[in-house]
C-alpha cells in the first residue's frame, strides 16, 4: 500500500531593503533566513544529489523574496555577515575548547563554511540554485501574488487582485525563465471568483487550507486527499492537518523535543558585552547573533536553566522523528487506500522558515525523510508535486470552494481587527486612484508619466503586503509595520500629486526608485480597465 507525499514549503519574506542605513534591524530577517534556511536547503539538495537519493518537493518563492535573493546590495551585506560570523566562530572555537559546547561550535564552523560555498557556487544569486534543482526535476517551483497581499480583502476591486496575481506571475517568469504552473495564494487566502483571475494567468492549481475543500458546496469524495476543481478548472490542493500538526506544533510536534536547540538563548545576550559588541549593530544594542549553545531541556525550565546542546543527541532524535513521520504516513496511506480508488496525495504544507531558522534541526529532518523513504521501501511513501498528480489523475471532482485562509480561525480575522483595520480605507482609496490613472493614461507615450505610474504601482503593491497587518496583530515590530504601510502610501500620494500637477520632482522619484527597487519590468497597465 502506498501513497503520494507532497511536501510544500512556502518561502516568503516581506521586501525589506534600506540602503540609506549602514545596518538595519529588520534586514536581519533576510540574512537570518538565508543563513539558517535557504542556503542550508540548497546544501541539503546537493548532498542528496551526490548520494543519488531521489527527492521531490515544492517551493513557492515569493516575488519579494526572489527580488532580495538577487539584490546585489543585500547579498553583499549577507557576505559581510558571513565573514563576521566566521571571525566570531574562530574566537569561540578557542574559547569553548574543553567545554561541553565544543562540538556545537564545530557544528557552526561546518555550517558557516557550507553556506559560504553555496553563495559562491551560485554566483551570489540564490535563485540560480533553486532553478538548478527545478531543472533536475527535484524541485517544483511556484509563485505567489506579488507582495503577499491578502487577496480576499481586495475582491471588491478586482483590478487590485489581478495586479497582485499578474505581477507575481510575470516576476516569477523574469526570475526563473518559465511560467509557473501553480501559485501559493498569500496566507492561503481564497475567495470564490479568484480562480477566474488565476485561469487568465495560466495557473493550473493553488494550495488552500483544509476547509477550502472540506466546506465546499459538495461533499468532497476523497476529502483533502485529492484535489478539487473550481468551476474555472483551476485545481485546489488542500492542507492535510494530520501531517502538518506533527511538525508545526512546538508543544505537541517534533520541534519541541528537549534535545533540540533552544531558539531563544543566544550568545548575543549571554556573552560579555565588550566581547560581543563588534558583532552587534552600530547602535550597540544586544541582539541575536545566531550562535546558540543550549537545548530546550524541559517544558518548565526558564532560559537561565537550560542545559548544553548536544548535536549528536539532536541528530539521533531527527532520525527517530523522521522515521515516526514516515511510519504515520504509512498508516495513513493504509487507511486511505482502503476507502479510495486512486492513490491518495497528502499535502504537507509549511512555512519554509520553520526549517532551520525556527527549528534548527528541521533541514536535517527533511533530509532524513528522503533518505529513509528511499532505504525503507516498506513505508510506501512516494514523493510528488501537484502538477505531476494532475498529470496522473486529470479527472477530479468539481465544486464551489469555501472562502478560507490558514490564519487563526481560518478566515480573515488576523488581517482585519482592532490593531490593523485602519489600513484598508487608505489602501482602497489608493487602489481606486491607481485604476483611474492607469486607465486614463493607458495609451500615453510620455515616458515620464509611465515612469511615475510604474512607481505608483510599486508603492501600492508594497503597501498591500499582508505582513504589515500581521505584525500589527501579533505585536512584534509594530512601529516598523505601521511606518512601512504609511511610508508607501505617502510615497504613492506624492507621486500621484506629481502626476496630477504634471510636475515631477526628479530627485524624489529617483530616490524612491532606488529604495523600493523591485519589479524592474512592471507595467502600470495591469491596473487599467
Amino acid at each position: 500500500m502506498s501513497g503520494y507525499l507532497n511536501l510544500v514549503l512556502h518561502a516568503h519574506l516581506p521586501f525589506v531593503r534600506h540602503p540609506e542605513f549602514e545596518d538595519f534591524l529588520e534586514e536581519d530577517w533576510f540574512y537570518e533566513a538565508c543563513l539558517e534556511t535557504y542556503m542550508p536547503l540548497l546544501s541539503m539538495f546537493e548532498r542528496l544529489r551526490k548520494d543519488n537519493i531521489p527527492f521531490k518537493l515544492t517551493m513557492s518563492i515569493t516575488p519579494t523574496l526572489a527580488s532580495m535573493m538577487k539584490d546585489g546590495y543585500l547579498i553583499g551585506k549577507l557576505e559581510k555577515r558571513i565573514y563576521k560570523l566566521k571571525e566570531l566562530i574562530s574566537k569561540e572555537k578557542q574559547k569553548k575548547a574543553n567545554t561541553p559546547f565544543y562540538n556545537t561550535i564545530l557544528m557552526y564552523e561546518n555550517w558557516i563554511e557550507s553556506n559560504h560555498q553555496i553563495l559562491e557556487k551560485y554566483d551570489f544569486d540564490l535563485t540560480k540554485g533553486f532553478k538548478k534543482f527545478y531543472e533536475s526535476g527535484n524541485l517544483e517551483l511556484i509563485t505567489c501574488n506579488a507582495t503577499h497581499g491578502f487577496l480576499p480583502f481586495m475582491q471588491a476591486l478586482p483590478k487590485l487582485v489581478e495586479a497582485q496575481v499578474k505581477v507575481g506571475v510575470d516576476s516569477f517568469k523574469q526570475t526563473f525563465g518559465f511560467k509557473p504552473s501553480g501559485i501559493w495564494l498569500a496566507e492561503c487566502g481564497y475567495y470564490r471568483g479568484i480562480e477566474e483571475i488565476l485561469q487568465k494567468n495560466d495557473i493550473e492549481y493553488f494550495f488552500g487550507e483544509t476547509h477550502s475543500i472540506m466546506y465546499a458546496d459538495e461533499m468532497p469524495k476523497y476529502g483533502v486527499y485529492a484535489p478539487m476543481y473550481t468551476p474555472s478548472l483551476v485545481a485546489c490542493f488542500a492542507r492535510d492537518p494530520e501531517s502538518s500538526k506533527q511538525v508545526w506544533s512546538a508543544k505537541e510536534g517534533y520541534p519541541g523535543d528537549f534535545d533540540y536547540r533552544e531558539f531563544y538563548r543566544d550568545i548575543g545576550y549571554d556573552e560579555d558585552y565588550d566581547y560581543i559588541k563588534p558583532y552587534l549593530h552600530l547602535d550597540g544594542q544586544r541582539r541575536f547573533v545566531g550562535l546558540k549553545y543550549y537545548r530546550i531541556t524541559s517544558s518548565f525550565s526558564d532560559l537561565g536553566s537550560k542545559e548544553p546542546y548536544n548535536p549528536f543527541w539532536a541528530q539521533n532524535k531527527v532520525k527517530i522523528h523522521a522515521a515516526n513521520f514516515l511510519f504515520n504516513r504509512q498508516k495513513q496511506f493504509e487507511y486511505l487506500n482502503s476507502i479510495m480508488d486512486r492513490k491518495p496525495i497528502v499535502n504537507a504544507m509549511f512555512d519554509c522558515e520553520l526549517f532551520g531558522h525556527w527549528w534548527w534541526e528541521g533541514i536535517n529532518f527533511l533530509e532524513e525523510i528522503f533518505r529513509q523513504a528511499h532505504s525503507v521501501k516498506e513505508f510506501g511513501v512516494e514523493f510528488t508535486s501537484a502538477k505531476d498528480y494532475l498529470r496522473e489523475f486529470p479527472t477530479n471532482q468539481m465544486s464551489n470552494l469555501c472562502e478560507s485562509s490558514w490564519g487563526y480561525k481560518g478566515y480573515g480575522d488576523v488581517w482585519c481587527e482592532g490593531s490593523n483595520e485602519w489600513i484598508y480605507r487608505p489602501l482602497f482609496e489608493a487602489g481606486i486612484k491607481m485604476v483611474e490613472k492607469a486607465t486614463l493614461y493607458k495609451n500615453t507615450k510620455d515616458k515620464k508619466i509611465k515612469r511615475l505610474l510604474n512607481q505608483m504601482a510599486r508603492e501600492l503593491l508594497l503597501a498591500q503586503s499582508s505582513d504589515w497587518a500581521f505584525i500589527m496583530k501579533t505585536g512584534t515590530m509594530v512601529d516598523y509595520a505601521i511606518k512601512r504601510t504609511k511610508l508607501h502610501l505617502k510615497r504613492f500620494e506624492l507621486l500621484l500629486d506629481f502626476l496630477e500637477k504634471q510636475a515631477v520632482d526628479k530627485t524624489f522619484l529617483e530616490i524612491v526608485e532606488f529604495r523600493d527597487k523591485i519589479f524592474p519590468k512592471i507595467s502600470y497597465k495591469v491596473y487599467a480597465l
